[in-house]
């Protein structure tokens, strides 16, 4: 039987083309797909808006990587903020392994971008223009005419429309929107690089929503091949019920249905699906959870008088012996780990300053003992600032008895940018007790300490 369905659904879900076979999925609709284009919804006006907001004078995420600049929410990070990048990317690793072992690959059907572009928009204009499945197929396949031509270059031209705006956003995100805004309203000579780098991106989105489509999930992806080491008998997964759909078998009068299963091996749930897959086989690599299959069986279960859910969020130790829903000590495991490197990073950040100060001695010298008798000691400062506004400050000792002596120093310290003092710190012998000792230095805005440093002072106590 199991053979029979695989013949059955291969001709009518696709068609090879130049070794490459296209699949042509029936278009979804029922409760499940109604809340995914909801959340899509969502989700794109996120993705579009976000490089194009302000929060405290920059745009809420940038990730420019050539000027080595990175905002969050409105918080701008540097090279000197690298730990902190390395903390949030472990954040992001290890909620997808929470997130995944819970919930199996929810994330790649209702979250991903490349899903719900392809899904939520280029295959929607495809239905719109086309028709469902069968109707696309039978353009396909058909003679070229002029209402394939139409159809085909009016969808293509949508297609190449789209993924110029997907690609000035992209590079919002990477250069940001002030320097998008340039390369579109000043002269191609002046931004040659970048109009270049706009049509570049513009033809790789093309090519993945018009040709490469669910491969980008099936092969290109990593994710998905993480799934065999993340899933276990208690992660909620989109799944077949075989303990009551099986043995499946179509309706027939003349047969008792109560030997059979509910499922009446209608297929619908292999013709909804975007990767082309069975779900009825187990769980497979190719699944992204997009439940489409859940609203075309709960669809068929409505018809023919049947629960619905025979295909729904079930994990195996359900299916097999009907436990309850529980997570695993896995689940647990991963969730305290993520919540202590949630709890360390915030902790980070909050103690962050908006103002970084590096204080170092000047290499080949120890001290100096000066006519007057006091000790000096020369040091070299750095002053980073990670804000995006420009500051006028004073770098001064911490213990108001030593004097601080500038011999080369910058007063500003630009936005964004950094400033450099050579400078003797002097203090008098009764307040050194030993040749090596501490010292700590404030940096005043405003007549307030918005930085503190510390470093070493050698003299003859």
């Amino acid at each position: 039987m199991q053979k029979d369905i695989e013949m059955k659904q291969s001709p009518k879900n696709n068609i090879k083309s130049g070794g490459r076979t296209f699949l042509y999925p029936k278009k979804p609709s029922g409760r499940l797909y109604n809340q995914r284009k909801w959340v899509s919804y969502v989700l794109l006006l996120l993705l579009f808006a976000s490089p194009f907001i302000k929060l405290n004078g920059e745009q809420l995420i940038l990730l420019n990587f050539l000027e080595r600049k990175f905002v969050f929410i409105g918080l701008i990070f540097t090279p000197q903020d690298f730990y902190l990048f390395a903390l949030a990317m472990l954040i992001l690793v290890l909620f997808i392994v929470c997130f995944t072992v819970i919930l199996g690959r929810l994330w790649c059907g209702w979250v991903c971008p490349q899903t719900i572009f392809m899904e939520m928009v280029f295959r929607r204009i495809e239905y719109w223009i086309e028709g469902d499945a069968n109707q696309q197929k039978k353009l396909d396949v058909q003679e070229w005419s002029a209402e394939k031509v139409f159809k085909k270059g009016f969808k293509h031209f949508l297609f190449l429309v789209i993924s110029f705006l997907i690609s000035n956003t992209f590079l919002a995100y990477l250069i940001g929107s002030d320097k998008l805004y340039e390369i579109i309203t000043e002269p191609v000579s002046e931004h040659t690089i970048g109009f270049i780098s706009i049509w570049i991106f513009t033809f790789i989105f093309y090519c993945v929503f018009s040709y490469v489509r669910e491969v980008v999930c099936t092969v290109i992806c990593p994710y998905g091949r993480l799934q065999g080491v993340l899933l276990d008998n208690k992660s909620l997964i989109v799944a077949y019920d075989e303990t009551r759909g099986e043995p499946r078998g179509r309706i027939q009068k003349s047969i008792d249905q109560s030997l059979k299963g509910d499922c009446i091996d209608c297929g619908l749930c292999v013709q909804v699906c975007p990767t082309g897959i069975d779900i009825r086989k187990g769980t497979q690599l190719e699944c992204v959870n997009c439940t489409a299959c859940i609203d075309a069986c709960d669809e068929v279960m409505l018809k023919i008088g049947k629960p619905e859910k025979l295909i729904g969020f079930y994990n195996h130790d359900f299916i097999q012996s009907r436990n309850k829903f529980r997570l695993g000590a896995r689940a647990y495991g991963y969730a305290v780990v993520l919540f202590l490197v949630i709890i360390i990073f915030s902790s980070l950040i909050y103690k962050r300053e908006d103002v970084q100060t590096t204080v170092l001695r000047a290499s080949g010298t120890l001290y100096q003992k000066r006519p007057d008798g006091t000790i000096a000691n020369l040091y070299n400062a750095e002053l980073i600032n990670k804000t995006n506004k420009g500051m006028k400050f004073v770098l001064k000792s911490a213990d108001p008895k030593d004097k601080i002596e500038l011999i080369q120093a910058d007063t500003i310290l630009p936005k964004e940018g950094s400033a450099h003092l050579t400078f003797f710190l002097i203090k008098q012998p009764k307040n050194i007790e030993e040749f090596k000792s501490k010292v700590n230095f404030e940096v005043e805005v405003g007549g307030m300490v918005i930085s503190n440093t510390s470093t070493t002072f050698f003299s003859q106590p």
